[in-house]
Parts: structure tokens; C-alpha cells; sequence
């Protein structure tokens, strides 16, 4: 599914986008806003794993779970 939308670009910008992207502006906007995208969701993973790392509690609960990887038990 497409959508179409309008926005509104200084002169610089605009002969910038038509230079680079050539006849095909919105596959080259969309590339940039799926670059974006996965960047946007590498920076919140990340914070979240910090925020992890440093949740004493959070640490702790993890260590006892470890404790069940050995316990000898199938993975059934």
C-alpha cells in the first residue's frame, strides 16, 4: 500500500533531493526514512539495554533464572 502526501521543502533542499534522487524522489525518500527507521530502533534497543544493565534488581532476578539453564532438566 502507498500513500501520498505533501510537503514543503526550502530551494536548497529541493535541488539537493531532485540532484541525488534523481526522477525517482519518493523511493529515495523512502530509503532515507527506512535508514532512519532502523536507526531510531538500534538506538532504543541499546538504551534499553542499558537501562537493563543497571536495574540491580532486574540483574539479580536474572542470576537466580541462570540457575534453571543447568538444572539438568530437557528443554521439552
Amino acid at each position: 500500500m502507498t500513500h501520498r502526501t505533501t510537503i514543503t521543502l526550502d530551494d536548497e533542499s529541493f535541488a539537493f533531493l531532485n540532484n541525488i534522487a534523481g526522477d525517482n524522489r519518493s523511493a529515495y525518500i523512502n530509503k532515507l526514512l527506512k535508514q532512519e527507521r532502523k536507526n531510531y530502533l538500534k538506538e532504543t534497543l541499546l538504551k534499553a539495554n542499558q537501562e537493563e544493565a543497571q536495574d540491580s534488581d532486574y540483574q539479580k532476578e536474572l542470576k537466580e533464572w541462570d540457575t534453571t539453564l543447568f538444572d539438568g532438566l530437557s528443554n521439552d
